[in-house]
């Protein structure tokens, strides 16, 4: 921690200016050891496969040598790093709590204190003058430590003990405690790499999903019953492809054991009340088709995609839920996907997205009465939040924008009106000096590429401003068009924010994450190249003051865009970049490898090797000039491995021609998702933005 607030401790600046600058450094090089690979006819060289090796002292010594050559070239932008952090927290409201939710005849909700880096899950009994009791404080678990993230946290029927899992390194291995409540003591460490977890009705059996070692593939689900000391498997997916996940209704009849890959699904279920119980199947995997499934009464309501790839809604008996039982509720519809399926006891409620933009339309089951929930904005984010309580005619769901904080409703299905409940404090913040706009990008082949515009009010578009634009585009993963408090920072000084919503997201349903992946994928980068170009060209703002930006698969979709132009921008921010896809798609001992077959394509295939090949960023890069770069990776990443961007700025340190900066900044104590603790969080994002304004010529 640059800052290093202690997990428990009060809060205190230090002035950038107060810590010393690092020495001045020349740019690591790393030594090349070639290793050659024979694929399909194919000579292969890789001179940087050897920082795969983790526990080689020299491995560890690169990536600290590029952190302080890091810190060497960032050291004059320390003064703009403290603006922007004392900008950012002085925005946030530290000491907060949020909206409380009810389940059972408990509230509960979590909170924040000034200067500590953590939640603090805490419940009270649903009566006045009711005492505050903390379930889980994450600052005392993370005490001595620098990484914690909490992964499942269930409270039994009756109240009395709590299911949690948490992770302390980063790598996402999560292990699974059971807390009694009452004498807020631990009763029992369960297991170990935990995904899922669901109580049955009994108070006393807990099930659980367990990842294969290596693979990080949730492939097992585990009977566990208080205070036993062998617990049952009663499930094992043995397709690489696929991974296990268990839940419990919101009716709490049931218990719910899917299986699924990128393209198909299998759902079994078990009464909740009878856990010994033989598991029942829903319906048996089709190749290429998914359902899901939720309880309502007699009946189930099954979400799937077999008759279109925009997903239908149909209801089954609980009896008999076969295909051959199915009867359509919602039909399929080209324009609108259906993204998911909520049931209370006398209404249905369907989380749609039409034209890229999301719809909550709730249907009473009484009388068959349909209605879409309104909302004030053209360009919004809205997506249910937490309702645990079947018998209720409430819908609690959250709402943002670009210009909107989040903010918290409670919906009365019945009346149709909506209450707010609470809109997250942005201490000093005043909408109404920004605007928000959605435009839309010609690629290549004459798709409209929607676009996500934030600014200052009173921009002239004279096409001078420093832009930022931002991309996904994998995993059918629809970026929303939500609100950031640090943005605010970057507003201020001038700055177009843009998101460019690139086939392979979800923004315009399965066709749309289907038009960009596989081998269609480089539709992703031309249609980021093709956002850009409308920027420019519209008068947002100056290719020369232009940094783009993307993470993870986004990681990819920038370093792919820039190996096909390099005139695209000024500088580039990359995290946790998928860069070195062929690589990693050959080898199935990595996590992740396997079942993404199905999004990336099987390089074991000629077809999709050479596809693959005509994008991978590190196979593609090339003696000439390469924008400025911040490239960010964390050691315990599980999903991309450090290696990838560690090889691939090794490698393009090598060959590019320009003296434009090119920076690795390594987290030596985080995973896939960067610094864990608030505090620290903001540092990060504080580096990103210093990085970012300083080539942008801003201050």
């Amino acid at each position: 921690m640059a800052i290093g607030i202690p997990a428990t401790a009060s809060y205190v600046s230090v002035p950038a200016t107060a810590r010393p600058a690092p020495a001045p450094a020349s740019a690591p090089v790393a030594p090349r050891r070639a290793r050659t690979t024979l694929v399909h006819g194919q000579r292969r060289v890789d001179e940087y496969d050897w920082l795969r090796e983790r526990e080689d002292p020299s491995v560890r010594a690169y990536l600290e040598d590029e952190n302080a050559y890091a810190d060497a070239v960032l050291a004059p932008t320390l003064p703009l790093q403290h603006r922007l952090y004392q900008e950012m927290l002085a925005r946030i409201k530290e000491t907060d709590q949020n909206v409380p939710y009810r389940e059972g005849r408990f509230l509960y909700y979590s909170r924040t204190e000034q200067g500590r880096q953590y939640a603090i899950h805490c419940r009270q009994e649903a009566t006045r003058d009711a005492v505050e009791q903390v379930t889980l404080d994450l600052n005392q678990l993370a005490a001595g430590g620098s990484f914690m993230a909490l992964g499942a946290f269930q409270v039994s029927d009756d109240g009395e003990r709590l299911a949690y899992a948490t992770d302390d390194t980063g790598s996402r291995e999560y292990t699974l405690f059971v807390k009694d409540l009452a004498s807020d003591t631990l009763l029992e460490k369960v297991a170990e790499r935990v995904g899922t977890v669901a109580w049955a009705a009994d108070d006393r059996t807990l099930f659980y999903t367990v990842e294969e070692e290596g693979t990080k593939r949730q492939h097992q689900v585990w009977r566990h019953r208080l205070g036993s000391e062998r617990d049952q498997l009663v499930y094992q997916e043995d397709d690489a492809g696929f991974n296990v996940f268990v839940y419990r209704t919101r009716s709490r009849g049931f218990l719910v054991l899917g299986t699924t890959s990128l393209t198909t699904s299998e759902v079994r279920f078990l009464p909740a009340a009878t856990p010994d119980a033989p598991w029942q199947l829903v319906a048996p995997r089709i190749h290429e088709q998914e359902y899901d499934v939720e309880h309502h009464a007699d009946v189930f309501y099954i979400r799937t995609n077999d008759v279109g790839r925009n997903f239908r809604l149909v209801e089954a008996p609980v009896a008999s839920p076969g295909r051959e039982s199915w009867r359509e509720v919602l039909a399929h519809r080209e324009e609108v996907m259906l993204e998911g399926v909520d049931c209370f006891r006398d209404h249905l409620v369907v989380y749609e997205r039409e034209a890229g933009i999301p719809q909550i339309a709730v249907t009473d089951l009484r009388d068959g009465g349909c209605h879409r929930i309104a909302f004030p904005e053209a360009c919004y984010s809205a997506f249910p939040d937490a309702n645990p309580e079947f018998d209720t005619h409430l819908l609690r769901f959250s709402y943002q924008s670009l210009v909107t904080p989040p903010s918290v409703f409670d919906y009365d299905m019945d009346a149709r009106q909506g209450v707010l409940l609470k809109e997250q404090p942005v201490l000093g913040y005043d909408r109404t000096l920004y605007a928000s706009e959605r435009v839309f990008a010609t690629a290549a082949d004459g798709v409209r590429v929607p676009v996500s515009i934030v600014h200052r009010r009173g921009l002239v578009r004279d096409g001078r401003a420093p832009l930022h634009l931002y991309g996904y585009g994998a995993y059918g993963y629809p970026l929303s068009a939500g609100f950031s408090s640090s943005r605010i920072s970057l507003l201020d000084r001038g700055v177009v924010v843009a998101i460019a919503h690139v086939r392979g997201g979800g923004e315009l349903g399965k066709a749309w994450h289907d038009g960009g992946r596989m081998m269609q994928k480089r539709n992703s980068f031309t249609d980021f190249l093709a956002v850009a170009d409308l920027l420019v060209e519209e008068g947002w703002g100056s290719r020369e003051r232009l940094v783009v930006e993307g993470g993870s698969a986004g990681g990819l979709l920038v370093a792919a865009a820039l190996n096909l132009r390099e005139d695209l921008c000024r500088a580039a921010l990359v995290h946790v970049p998928f860069v070195d896809v062929i690589n990693t798609m050959l080898d199935e001992s990595l996590p992740l490898t396997v079942g993404e077959f199905e999004e990336w394509g099987d390089p074991r295939e000629p077809a999709a090797f050479e596809y693959m090949s005509s994008y991978c960023p590190y196979s593609n890069l090339a003696r000439r000039e390469y924008p400025a770069m911040l490239v960010r990776t964390s050691l315990n990443d599980s999903q991309v491995m450090y290696w990838e961007p560690a090889k691939y700025v090794a490698r393009l340190r090598a060959l590019k021609t320009d003296e434009h900066p090119l920076l690795l900044k390594t987290n030596l104590a985080a995973g896939h998702g960067g610094a864990s603790g608030r505090y620290d969080h903001l540092e990060e994002v504080a580096l990103d933005y210093a990085f970012m304004l300083t080539e942008m010529g801003v201050e």
